[in-house]
């Protein structure tokens, strides 16, 4: 057995990641960063997070990718890294999510904007999912949640959650409560969403070397007549 599959051999880690085209990704950064910038910023969080899956100790290491595995992108980060490559699909966030969680008997799901989760969040993760626990997460500062594990997916956990909203994590406590689900909260972490994050993402020095991004230009500001004149 390897070194990696002694501490979570039986639970799979699921990556959401999507492929880093200009101008599709980190939206929000785009007027601070450009669309270049941000689709870099974007492929090195990526880069990141399946390292700190591997540290983990995870054997089952899926980069479930988006629009489509086969790009160039996903193929370089699976010949380096040595996982597997999976499609997200179609619908919404939560669809996507159960899809993905429904293929394993027990799994654990994160995002690739968030570079606070350590490899030992992962680990607590998956110690949560065999201690006999339904699920787990790790509630993200702006509402949601940047990391889920359940042993057996449920649609109805996912059903009507206003996904990218402040009450993501609050209203999915709601539907664990219908479910009658046991779950285990690990601390909050943050994630990197908005131009105020790249200044934390700086001083955390969890994407090192950042400094060596230029610094992030401040978003031009439109008169009130250019703004007239762009409005339908």
């Amino acid at each position: 057995m390897s070194s990696r599959g002694a501490t979570a051999p039986e639970t799979a880690l699921i990556v959401f990641a999507r492929a880093p085209v200009p101008g599709r990704v980190k939206t929000r950064l785009v007027p601070v960063l450009g669309r270049e910038r941000a689709a870099s910023l974007h492929a090195r969080l990526v880069e990141r997070t399946l390292r700190t899956a591997l540290a983990a100790g995870f054997d089952d290491v899926i980069l479930c990718c988006t629009p489509a595995p086969k790009g160039r992108f996903f193929e370089a980060m699976k010949k380096q890294f040595g996982i597997r490559l999976s499609s997200q699909g179609r619908g919404d966030l939560g669809q996507r999510m159960h899809r993905a969680l429904s293929r394993h008997p027990g799994a654990v799901l994160i995002g690739s904007d968030c570079p606070a989760l350590r490899r030992a969040d992962l680990r607590a993760a998956a110690r949560a999912l065999r201690s006999g626990l339904d699920a787990v997460f790790s509630p993200a500062e702006d509402g949601g949640y940047a990391l889920i594990g359940t042993r057996l997916s449920a649609r109805a956990l996912f059903a009507g959650v206003h996904w990218g909203g402040a009450k993501v994590m609050a209203q999915t406590r709601v539907r664990l409560r219908r479910l009658g689900w046991h779950w285990k909260e690990l601390r909050s972490v943050w994630d990197v969403d908005r131009p105020v994050d790249l200044e934390r993402l700086r001083r955390s020095r969890r994407l090192a070397p950042l400094a060596a991004l230029p610094p992030a230009a401040k978003p031009r500001r439109t008169s009130s007549a250019a703004r007239r004149r762009a409005a339908p």
